[in-house]
Order: C-alpha cells, then structure tokens, then sequence
C-alpha cells in the first residue's frame, strides 16, 4: 500500500504509523468495510485508547466520544461526549461545547427512557441551552430545553429548573422583548439557584437579569446583578468569565446610562483581562465595548480599530449580541468621521445580524434607522419616513427610545428644508425620553441636536443655551473629546 502510494508511513520503527495520503481514499476503504465489522473496530479501538492513555485521558475526550458514537454504544458515546464538552466550556470555546452537547443528546435520546436517563437527557439538554444562550443563540436554546421543561418539573429537578428559567428569562428580554416575564422568570431562577446552591446558576442569572434591567433603564438594580456576578467570577478566578461580565457592565449599564468614564476605566480592566485569558471570546466581547468605550470619549480611531478588532472576533465564533453592538458604534463613529457610506455598510449589518439571529427586534429598527440617517447625509433621499415614525412606534427597548428619537429629528433636519417643524418635534420626544430614562450621554446630543436646529432657524442664543446644555451633560459624562467639540461650536456662534 505504501508502495502503491494509498499510504505513507510517519515516525520511526516501532514507533511507526502509517496515514492515507487522501481523504477521499479514506472515506472509500472505510464504507466498503461492512457495518458490524467497522462497529466493532469502533468499540476496539476506543477501548484500547481508554487502555493506553488512561493517565491523561483527558486529551482523547473527542476521539472518544467520536468512535463509540460509530460503534453505537451510546451510553459511553453520551458520557464522552460531555466531558469533551465540559473540556471545550472551560476554554471559553462555546461553539465546540454547543456540538459536543448535540452528540450527547443524540446519543442519550437512542438510549431506553428509564427515569435514570431521563434525568441525563434533562441534564443534556439543559447543557445544550445553556451553551447556546451563552452564543446568544436564544432561538436554538429555547428549542433545545422545550421538550425537557415539564420533565424537569416532574421530577422535582430543581437544579435543571432554575437554569431553564434562566434560559426561558433571557429568551424573554433577548427575542420577544417581554421585559416583565424576563424579571419574573429570572428572578424565579436565582431564587430557586439560591436554594439548592447552584453558583453556576446564580452566576448566569444574575448577569442575564442585570442586563435585561438595563436595558430597561433600570441602571440602579441591575447593577448591583452584574456585581454579584463578577464578586463570584473573580472568587473562582475564571478569567474568560470576569472579562466578560466587566464588558457587559461597562457597555450595558455604564455607558447607557452616561458613566463614560467609569465604562472606559471598566473596560481597560476587561480588555487587559481578556488578553491574559487568551480566548477569542472574551475578546470579542472586551474589543467591542472598549471600542464603544473610545467612541464614548469620542477618540474616533481608537473606536474604529478596537470595534473593527472585537467585530472579527465575534465574526470568528458566531457571537452575536457584541457583534450587533459592535457595528452600531462602527456605524456611529464612522457617522461622525463623515464616512457616511460605511457608516450606513455597518448599520445595515447591524439589523442584519439582529434579524438574522432573532434577536431584539427593536435593534432592527434602530439599525434601520441608523441607514437612513447616513442615507440623508449622503445626499440619498430615497427614504421612506412613515416607516421610521413606525419603528419609533414598535421599539420597546427603553435604551433605544430617545435614541431613535434623535436620529429621526436629524434625518427630519436634513433631508430637506419643509420638515423642520417635525425635526423639533423628534428632537423634544429624545430629550424627553433621555431624561425620563437617565441616558445621560444621549441626553448631551439630543441638546447638540437642538442647538443645531436653532442655527439652522437663526436663533444664536438658543442655540448658544442648548449647546451649553450639551457640553455641561457630557462634561458630568466625562465625554471628554464631546465636551471639546462643543466648546468649539460654541466659540464659533458666540
């Protein structure tokens, strides 16, 4: 065979192996082999493996779990499986868990249901959902825990039930934006996690429900959620962990609600943090909202390169939630560099990626927003603004109103000169708005925003008044480079 060239041989004698020199060689000799016989070299193989590398057999998890999956000896198939996916969980690499945790529940789903396997197919698919909700595949987790919901139930599972909730809750916020069940579901789940003392639980819950809250403005009680979870991520020392809470702290909360300066400091530590874990996601998340961080004190080409970096690597892993934040800052800073074509590229692929994930669908509407605003300013008035006033309507994501607002008041003002009026009236409901919700860092552009429409009327004073407005907020902010363009402005109508 070697001869032949089908073979070659790699290593010395006796430490000798010998590897198809193609694939497609491979898959040939492989099916003429007849079923029970290649079954059976399956279980041998895999049992010689177990035999020979039992002091570290750590290292063949995978290959284990892929040979007794071929011999059909799925309750070892099953266990392999998971302690390969155990493996992948604690390098961070989800999508790997997310596969490994598929095999499991096939394998297990093959087995008779005895109530002991029922229990592990419970446990399996829990695992399943929870890898996905961590990918922010909420769909998929979802689907995944559905049918085991009332079998969890039935048999008193309490430390399956509370991470199902934990899974149902953030489905809730994440896709059908149902904010009051998300808090009740939650909240069931870290107190039943309390209860039969699952960290593991407590942990996710509390940075899921921390987020949910924030993203409903309610900044004063979902910070404390994040806290708690960082207090035990640091406890255990899981640095991927840490990383990635201080980079959902520092965009979800501070940043919305205005700390510019305690995000950027929050996410220098996440951004350190995640580059001593190594892992691509935890860099995702740390890159992007550093990023946003940048863009908060308005030091533009510092955004642009660590969002341009933390879009790569959710790209890389499929992370969804970072990625859509990532390209809305990328679409705003380019906005404000005047690279108004990229700028529309990077919110088209925002509601994209948001409406490809079925996630937030208020984020649509904020992406879709977002293209028209770079539209006008790039001289392209096809836009349909009916449709805009209708995704200010829909959203119902607290952090997204005045938000919304604002950018169709600047798409009012300039896309011609006979909807000024309008402009006013979008300009006051995003002042409103951010005021109502405390986003303290919109509240300073919706009041640059004005004063730009009081030039435009020819009122300096006005102008003047609500521009100080701006530069006082974002001063309070610590939106530094902000606060400077303003001063600038102002120096200029006074």
């Amino acid at each position: 065979l070697k001869d032949s060239e089908l073979l070659y041989e790699r290593g010395i004698y006796p430490q000798t192996s010998y590897i198809f020199r193609h694939a497609l060689t491979r898959e040939v000799v492989y099916d003429l082999i007849l079923t029970s016989k290649r079954q059976n070299l399956h279980e041998e193989i895999g049992r010689a493996i177990e035999e020979t590398y039992k002091n570290n057999l750590d290292e063949y998890y995978g290959v284990l779990a892929e040979h007794f999956i071929a011999s059909e000896n799925y309750e070892k198939g099953a266990e392999y499986s998971r302690l390969a996916g155990r493996k992948a969980e604690k390098t961070a690499s989800l999508n790997d868990a997310i596969n490994y945790a598929k095999k499991r529940v096939s394998c297990i789903e093959k087995l008779p249901q005895t109530d002991e396997v029922q229990r592990k197919l419970i446990d399996a698919r829990t695992a399943l959902g929870l890898y996905m909700a961590h990918m922010n595949r909420l769909f998929e987790a979802k689907e995944a825990i559905d049918p085991i919901f009332d079998l969890a139930i039935k048999h008193d599972y309490k430390r399956r039930v509370c991470q199902i909730y934990a899974i149902l809750g953030t489905y809730n916020y994440f896709v059908e934006e149902d904010f009051a069940e998300a808090f009740r579901v939650l909240e069931e789940a870290l107190k039943i996690s309390e209860e039969v003392k699952d960290v593991l639980t407590l942990n996710v819950a509390s940075v899921w429900l921390g987020a949910a809250l924030s993203f409903n403005c309610q900044f004063d009680r979902g910070i404390p959620y994040f806290k708690k979870a960082l207090d035990m991520s640091m406890a255990t020392k899981i640095l991927y962990a840490i990383a990635l809470i201080k980079s959902n702290l520092a965009y979800i909360s501070y940043f919305n609600q205005g700390r510019i300066n305690l995000g950027f400091q929050t996410t220098c530590e996440a951004f350190q943090i995640a580059e001593e874990s190594g892992d691509i996601y935890s860099k995702g998340a740390a890159y992007t909202s550093h990023g946003i961080s940048c863009y908060g004190r308005r030091l533009l080409k510092e955004a642009e390169k660590h969002l341009l970096k933390g879009i790569e690597f959710c790209e890389r892993i499929n992370m969804h939630s970072f990625n859509a934040f990532g390209h809305i800052h990328l679409g705003e800073t380019y906005f404000e560099i005047g690279e108004f074509l990229k700028s529309k590229d990077y919110y088209e692929k925002a509601w994209w990626i948001y409406e490809g994930n079925r996630l937030f669908p208020s984020g649509i509407g904020l992406g879709k927003v977002g293209i028209a605003r770079s539209k006008v300013m790039n001289n392209e008035k096809d836009v349909d603004l009916e449709s805009l006033y209708a995704y200010s309507k829909n959203n119902k994501l607290k952090v997204f109103e005045g938000w919304i607002s604002r950018y169709i008041g600047e798409i009012l003002l300039n896309i011609d000169h006979q909807h000024t009026s309008e402009a006013e009236y979008w300009i006051h409901k995003a002042i409103e708005s951010d005021q109502k919700n405390r986003m303290m860092f919109h509240l300073g552009k919706d009041y640059a925003l004005y004063a730009e429409w009081f030039k435009r009327k020819g009122d300096r004073l006005k102008a003047q008044e609500n521009l100080g407005k701006a530069k006082e907020i974002l001063k309070e902010c610590g939106a530094d480079g902000w606060v400077s363009k303003y001063e600038k402005e102002l120096a200029s109508i006074s």
